[in-house]
């Protein structure tokens, strides 16, 4: 017998389970579903819903399956009278406290609440609750919180702590009166919040969402006198199909593009353009830092929560950031600069939309140095979810819709823009780019596949002509907390840092499809690697549209122009 698993029977299958599980995780593990809301499979369990209870031979009580620990001979039943009721109780008595706007909620139709009341049989809810009411926090651009919907799960406070680091929120008052928090009650644009939505990501109800813009990009595309153009980042390809009832990972580059323009968006463009252009930039500053003495360790600007991260916890260490902006907010500048000059239209009559797996980049869009020309670069940012409840309110067969191309030139990408999607894909990316522009010569391999990979922290050496280049990606902001300790304890000898802020990068971004697993982030890294290799180019020095930018319009990297328009200065933040 395994000496790490014990033995035990449910619902009168017998199973070996390791002796580390709980009772939820071996009868998941047996192909039995047993509900829950509090509990997430990548969190610190909690017990607090109680919807998972279920009985155990020689128990009191009914058990917590999510907290309750296997032992050996132990003999569980999920699906007796006693333990369904019980589960029933739980859940009208949450339901007695809870808004009844489910038609027009957010979260309708994805919302674990509410499946798990379908799934139970409730059809009547016996008790009425006193109601509570509270004010919407909408004081920032990325996220909208509702603490009517809140159902205490926790997940939010466990969220932006054991995996954030961050702790805005906290459990506040006691019994009845108990809410989920920022400190002192105070908005999240008050408080140390990065916007990175992964609270948004975990929570089970509609009590922390989106801002929604798409009435706003609505009316822009029924106006005949705005010219509305729209990015598409490379990690919402990958997953769109999922909130379009589509599996996990698919590919549905095509049919996005098909979509948008059935949307009324005047030109369909590619934010892996600027990913390459920003490969462009942020390379050539790097081996400039790197030949002439500049601030070691480099680290990547592309993820809006990371840089706000470092801006409120670490302005010390900001001389150590990329000053080239996101591929998002080059993009915009080049529409209402380059895009507007090219097109011969007034860059006051153009509206940028961008579609982004992220909510932090709502908030990066409404920086107030993120201009050109006098207008903000770019205007709307919708999530990945917003643009799949679009496609649904148009109407369209999204299955049916065929494959289109992007509109050129600002479509125009290779394989390396779209690996941007994934956890150390910016790393790779920019050393595609840096090995053959410090050799000249071309790389026999373009694959960097010790950056790849879901590992919190990677290190890596890598030969750039006669030097060794040490690297370093993390994704999550807590492992970003460790390697700002390291650079400010003086100890981190690296050259080159990337940091995501959200799990596995951006496609395991706040604003993605939920739910978000580990198996889900993997399979949309695959296709991400998978649209690389399917790529003709694979290298942005080599994206023709990016090089004829630099030779007609834009000179140079780092350049007088492209320093204006692409680069940005980053500055601390002052919040609680």
């Amino acid at each position: 017998m395994d000496q790490d698993k014990v033995t035990i029977t449910i619902d009168g299958q017998k199973l070996q389970v390791p002796k580390t599980s709980t009772v939820l995780e071996a009868a998941r593990s047996a192909g039995v579903k047993i509900p829950s809301l509090c509990y997430h499979p990548e969190l610190r369990p909690e017990g607090a819903c109680r919807v998972c209870m279920v009985e155990v031979e020689g128990a009191r009580s009914l058990v917590a399956s999510c907290v309750y620990p296997v032992n050996e001979g132990m003999v569980v039943r999920t699906n007796t009278p006693a333990v369904r009721e019980g589960r029933k109780m739980v859940v009208e008595l949450l339901l007695a406290n809870h808004p009844q706007d489910c038609l027009s909620c957010q979260r309708n139709l994805n919302c674990e609440l509410q499946s798990i009341a379908g799934d139970l049989g409730l059809r009547q809810v016996r008790f009425d609750g006193e109601k509570k009411h509270y004010p919407l926090d909408d004081s920032n651009p990325s996220l909208v919180r509702d603490q009517s919907k809140c159902i205490l799960c926790g997940r939010c406070i466990r969220a932006c702590s054991e995996r954030q680091g961050v702790h805005v929120y906290s459990f506040v008052n006691r019994g009845f009166d108990t809410t989920v928090s920022p400190a002192f009650n105070q908005g999240l644009h008050q408080v140390a919040c990065t916007f990175c939505g992964q609270c948004a990501a975990v929570c089970p109800t509609g009590a922390i969402v989106e801002r929604d813009n798409t009435a706003e990009v609505w009316k822009v595309l029924s106006d005949p006198q705005k010219h509305v153009v729209v990015q598409t980042a490379p990690a919402v390809r990958v997953a769109l199909g999922e909130a379009l009832g589509l599996d996990a990972g698919q590919i549905v580059t095509g049919k996005m593009v098909a979509a948008l323009r059935r949307l009324g968006f005047d030109k369909v463009f590619d934010t892996d353009f600027s990913a390459d252009l920003t490969i462009m930039e942020e390379g050539s500053e790097f081996i400039e830092r790197l030949t002439k003495g500049g601030k070691l360790p480099m680290i990547t600007s592309c993820s809006p929560g990371w840089v706000n991260f470092i801006e409120l916890m670490y302005p010390d260490l900001l001389e150590h950031l990329s000053t080239a902006k996101s591929p998002q907010q080059m993009f915009g500048a080049l529409v209402k600069t380059y895009y507007a000059e090219k097109s011969g239209i007034s860059p006051a009559g153009i509206v940028s939309v961008s579609i982004m797996p992220c909510t932090a980049k709502k908030a990066e869009a409404a920086r107030t140095e993120m201009k050109s020309n006098g207008h903000q670069d770019v205007d709307y940012v919708l999530t990945t979810r917003e643009l799949g409840r679009m496609i649904r309110e148009a109407g369209l067969d999204f299955n049916a819709l065929p494959s289109e191309e992007y509109d050129a030139p600002l479509g125009i990408s290779t394989g390396a823009g779209v690996i941007f999607g994934a956890t150390g894909g910016v790393m790779e990316a920019a050393l595609r780019t840096v090995a053959e522009t410090v050799t000249g010569k071309a790389l026999p391999d373009i694959e960097f596949h010790n950056v790849r990979g879901l590992t919190g922290i990677r290190e890596a050496v890598v030969p750039v002509g006669d030097s060794k280049v040490k690297v370093a990606v993390a994704h999550t902001l807590g492992n970003a907390r460790m390697l700002m300790e390291k650079i400010r304890a003086g100890v981190a000898d690296y050259h080159f840092i990337e940091i995501m802020a959200c799990p596995g990068g951006c496609i395991g971004g706040g604003g993605q499809p939920a739910p978000i697993s580990q198996e889900v982030r993997q399979q949309r890294i695959n296709a991400i690697y998978q649209c690389d290799q399917a790529m003709t180019l694979r290298k942005s020095h080599e994206n023709p549209a990016v090089r004829e930018l630099y030779d007609t319009w834009l000179g140079k990297p780092l350049g007088e122009k492209s320093h204006k328009l692409l680069h940005t200065h980053y500055h601390p933040q002052e919040r609680c």
